[in-house]
């Protein structure tokens, strides 16, 4: 199977599922025009985030890696009235994007951007008291999951749904002698959510327009 037939495939499924959403494709041709990373996670991907969080009824969500607000404004459609959802983005000039593809959603009422490294604000959320979150979506740079995923499990409850993206890398992950940093710090990842008792996860692998890659899933099994 090659790249092509993925891509060809998710097209056949966006079509039937995924009408055209003129907000979604401003917000991928604004972040194109700011020469953002085309790293965005795929439509079908995108709805199926959202989808999970309704799933899980969620009505505090957390994002790691805001972008150009692609995901952010999928994960948002998913809040009920009064929802909010808090992301994290370590560059400026990418949360400029994000704050203006949001606002043209009709969600800047339920999202809050905070710039900076993860490193800073995750800690600054838990000093703040703030409320565990339902549901989290980490998708930043993947040397940085260890450490995030430990800020997240304090961020949580029993019941939250945790997701990483990126988490297969073209099946490298399983390279112990990779010299992508990317790769190591996946596979670093990996060793502490397994060692992690109070986190209940598996891996999906995915191929599509974004190629062969994967998400973790996993549930907050106690406090």
């Amino acid at each position: 199977m090659s790249l092509e037939r993925w891509k060809e495939v998710d097209d056949y499924y966006g079509k039937l599922l995924m009408p055209p959403d003129a907000v979604l494709q401003s917000a991928l041709q604004k972040s194109d025009e700011a020469e953002l990373p085309a790293i965005s996670v795929a439509a079908n991907q995108g709805k199926m985030l959202m989808i999970l969080a309704q799933i899980q009824k969620a009505e505090r969500i957390l994002e790691i890696g805001t972008l150009g607000g692609y995901s952010t404004i999928w994960l948002a459609r998913a809040l009920p009235s009064g929802g909010k959802l808090v992301t994290l983005e370590y560059e400026q000039k990418h949360a400029d994007v994000a704050s203006e593809n949001i606002k043209q959603a009709g969600l800047a009422d339920r999202v809050e951007i905070r710039v900076g490294s993860a490193s800073d604000t995750l800690p600054a959320l838990v000093k703040e008291g703030c409320l565990p979150f339902d549901f989290i979506f980490i998708d930043a740079d993947k040397p940085g999951y260890p450490a995030y995923f430990k800020w997240c499990m304090k961020l949580s409850r029993t019941g939250t749904v945790i997701i990483a993206d990126n988490v297969v890398r073209e099946g490298e992950v399983v390279n112990p002698d990779s010299e992508d940093e990317k790769v190591q710090g996946i596979r670093k990842f990996n060793e502490v959510v397994s060692s992690e008792k109070r986190f209940c996860a598996t891996t999906i692998q995915t191929v599509g327009s974004k190629g062969y890659d994967g998400f973790m899933i996993g549930t907050v099994c106690g406090s």
